[in-house]
């Protein structure tokens, strides 16, 4: 089984900020494939599937994105999983919107769910899926460009975003972190 974990705020009123754009793929996920009703667990709310024949279990946080490595560590611990099958989608300052990149392990670049999950696993030996926000080019304006909603013109390209990491997760639950990033820089290329 693998954990997937969508990084965010449980806030209603924050659904919609860029910093939830981990929440928002997996809800899609788990929306595409068919997984189970969401439930609470482990903390945070949780949602059973198949990816590709994978088992798939994902994982929302409900403890704030700078406390989301506790939801997670119970939930590996429980599992008994390695930080190797765990997979974090986050988003990332960092990379054009709508970009998307695979990587095993590495420093948390400032996130704070990364930071948090790094602490509770004991270790940064986990995939994460980096979702593309764009920087606002202004070091001072990157907490209310992360904190922000979408905005409309965002709309297109990002409804694009969701259903293409949605449509190639089977790639990724089998492994394959590269085919997976090509098929959605494939699926999202008319959009931006």
């Amino acid at each position: 089984m693998l954990l997937w974990v969508g990084l965010g705020n449980p806030e209603p009123g924050m659904a919609r900020q860029r910093h939830n754009i981990g929440f928002m793929v997996l809800d899609e996920i788990a929306r595409r494939h068919g997984f189970s009703p969401w439930r609470q667990r482990f903390r945070g709310m949780v949602a059973e599937g198949s990816v590709g024949g994978v088992k798939v279990m994902g994982l929302k946080p409900m403890t704030y994105m700078n406390a989301s490595g506790e939801s997670v560590q119970a939930a590996a611990a429980f599992f008994k999983l390695p930080t190797s099958d765990i997979t974090a989608f986050h988003d990332e300052l960092d990379l054009v919107a709508g970009k998307v990149r695979v990587k095993r392990a590495g420093g948390a670049a400032g996130h704070n769910g990364l930071r948090s999950m790094d602490r509770m696993l004991g270790s940064p030996d986990y995939w994460r899926v980096r979702l593309g926000i764009g920087h606002p080019g202004d070091k001072d304006r990157v907490t209310g460009h992360v904190l922000g909603d979408f905005a409309k013109a965002e709309q297109p390209l990002l409804v694009s975003l969701l259903d293409a990491v949605s449509d190639a997760a089977p790639l990724l639950a089998s492994g394959k972190p590269e085919e997976f990033m090509t098929r959605v820089a494939l699926l999202t290329q008319d959009v931006r």
